[in-house]
Order: C-alpha cells, then structure tokens, then sequence
C-alpha cells in the first residue's frame, strides 16, 4: 500500500479510521486514469473525430483534476493529525515539505524509467513536465500554507486565494513576454512547450490548493454528523461553482486571449464544482452503505494503490508491450481494452499485495529464527 500525501498517494491511517469515500474517489480517477490512457493510444485515428471518442476523453479528462485536487485534501488531512500527536505545527510542514520534494524526485525517476524502457527517445524527455512534477511542487507549498495559519478559516482564506490566484493568473501567465526569458526548463512548468508538457503550474497546481481548502474544512470536523452536514454544504458550493462557472462562460471574457477548455478560469471552476459534488456523492453512497453493510472494496483498493497502478500503466499502454494494439482499435474496442486493463491493473495490485506478504512472513520468521538461536 503506497503511502503519502497526494491524490496518487494515500495518507497512512488504520484501516478502520480511514475515510473509505476518498478511497473511492480516488479510485474513480484511476479508472478514468486508464479510460484516457488507453482510448487515446488505441483507438483507431478514424475514430478519434467522432462525437463518442471527444466525449470520452472529456470524462476521461477528469482524471487529472481530480489526483490534484485530492493531493491537496489528503496533504491537509494528514498534516491536521501531526500536530495533535507530535504537539508540534512545524513537524507537519517539515512532513509535507519532504513528501513533496519525495513526488517530484518520483517524477524524475519515473520520466528516466520512461527513457530507458522506450529506447530512441532523446535525453531531454528525462525532464519532461508530467503531473508528478506539479503535485510534487504544489504539496510544498501546501506545507508553507499550512503554516501560516494555526485555524481552519486562516488555512481555507490561503488555500482559496491561491487556487483563485493560479486559475485568474492563467491566461495572462500564457502571454507574458518575461516568461521568455526565463531558462527553458522552467518556462516548461510555467505554460505548455509542445510534447514537453504535459502539465503546466498554471493552472494545475490550483487544483491542490483548492482540494486543501477542503481538507481543511473536512480535517476541522468532529463526528460523522458534522461532516455530512460539511459534505452537504460542500456539494451545494460546489453545484454554485459549476451554475457559475457556466454562465460566466456565456459573457464576454476579461482577458485578451483566452480558450475555455485550457485557459479559462471558468472551467476551472467549473471542474472544481464538479469535484466537489462528487465527493460529497461518494460521501452519501458510503452512509448508505454503512447502513446495508453494502461496500465497494476493490475500487477503495485501486485508489489506495493509485501510485502503483499511475507508475506501471503508462508504459504497458503506450510501450511496446501493447504496441500491436496502438490506433488499430475501434472506439467501442478501446473502451472494451479499457475495462479488462483496469482489471489487469487489479490483479497486478493483488499479486504485489501477496508477494509483499510473503516477503514479510519470511522476513519475520527469520527474525524469529535468529532471536531463538541467539537464545539457544
């Protein structure tokens, strides 16, 4: 089980205490993860202009948000407990700080292990700008937020401006000439550099401040009934986001240029709202279930292994393993793909979960083995 603090990472809890919905949300965007992955290495080019593929990727599209958008509530989820049990504030930003440069040195390695699988590709695709290297980044300064603010409604204002100030900056960060002279290397975490990134700080990284403003509110709560009245609430600001975000997409922009799909704070917002709702979806699904003893297992177990699964997918989708399968697919083939990659991916999951307990067994029956000798 993959430990951290992002969305592709999962805060380290007991199994009882955890908070089994954000498992699940997490979950789904593994599976839109794998949806979008493969649809757009599979499926044939013929069928990549229809309405069905542009609608597929759209869900698939979600995915990205929402990993992002999770970091930032787990990050903040995990800092609110270091202070409670290491009577310290500063151990908290240390662990988040350390785990967000841990994600983006993971980002390196993963980008070489790229490099070395797909051989030709050229060096510099080493530091190609990929989501881990935003989330690895964006945590740290969700460490700094963190302590700037010893209260919940400090920590919501700072993680608020900031995901409001990357979004709003966005379209204006794009154009400017400064960023020109900038190394070429960090002009590509600042705006797109063709295959060079695939991710951008603007307005990527907002998404972690925004899901931190609700893993402060969500790390604020006592019981099971003040979160459902919080989850409640959330999912009302967040249909607002979207009802809002819609209609200032119908009025004439503030910016001199701007793209609603790519730039446009109102899509970001829009997303966000989006994101919201669907955990407090997630959040009502769980009370429910809780009810009938009805429960969701191997999807909480995709979202706590989403970092396993992130880190061996790509390269089977698009490596040379899958290579007779690259645009040959028609669309309804690639979406069939996707469903049994997903439950390859689960049965990967399961296997890793077995040898690393056999692995254990061994080594804690060899500690055995040698105290007993020892005391022989």
């Amino acid at each position: 089980m993959e430990q951290g603090s992002g969305a592709l990472f999962v805060v380290t809890r007991k199994e009882s205490s955890r908070r089994l919905y954000i498992d699940w949300a997490r979950g789904l965007a593994v599976l839109l993860m794998i949806e979008a992955h493969t649809i757009d290495a599979w499926t044939l080019g013929t069928a990549k202009g229809t309405t069905a593929f542009r609608g597929a990727t759209m869900l698939g599209g979600f995915a990205a948000p929402m990993f992002l958008w999770l970091a930032g509530l787990a990050v903040v989820l995990s800092a609110a407990r270091v202070p409670v049990r290491d009577n310290s504030r500063s151990v908290a930003v240390d662990a988040i700080c350390r785990r967000g440069l841990e994600i983006f040195i993971l980002a390196l390695l993963f980008r070489l292990q790229a490099f070395v699988l797909t051989p030709g590709s050229y060096v510099v695709t080493i530091f190609r700008v990929d989501i881990l290297n935003i989330i690895g980044p964006a945590v740290v300064a969700c460490g700094l937020l963190w302590g700037l603010s010893r209260t919940t409604a400090g920590l919501v204002v700072f993680y608020s401006v900031a995901a409001i100030t990357f979004a709003m900056m966005t379209p204006i960060v794009y154009g400017m000439p400064a960023v020109d002279v900038l190394p070429t290397w960090l002009q590509w975490y600042i705006r797109p550099a063709g295959d060079y990134t695939t991710f951008t700080m603007f307005p990527w990284a907002g998404f972690v401040f925004a899901g931190g403003a609700s893993g402060a509110l969500i790390a604020a709560t006592r019981d099971a009934d003040s979160e459902r009245r919080l989850q409640m609430a959330l999912g009302i600001v967040g249909a607002g986001l979207i009802a809002l975000g819609w209609y200032m997409a119908t009025q004439p922009s503030i910016y001199r240029t701007s793209s609603f799909w790519t730039t446009s704070p109102t899509w970001f917002a829009m997303r966000v709202g989006i994101m919201m709702v669907i955990l407090a979806g997630w959040f009502a699904l769980g009370r429910i279930g809780e009810r009938r003893q009805i429960g969701c297992a191997p999807l909480a177990r995709l979202g706590r292994s989403s970092l396993f699964v992130y880190w061996i997918h790509v390269e089977l989708v698009y490596g040379y393993t899958t290579w007779p399968l690259r645009g040959r697919l028609p669309l309804w083939g690639a979406l069939a793909g996707w469903l049994a990659f997903s439950a390859l991916m689960y049965g990967a999951i399961h296997l890793r979960d077995r040898v690393f307990e056999a692995w254990r067994t061994r080594r804690k029956d060899s500690s055995v083995s040698a105290a007993e000798t020892a005391l022989a």
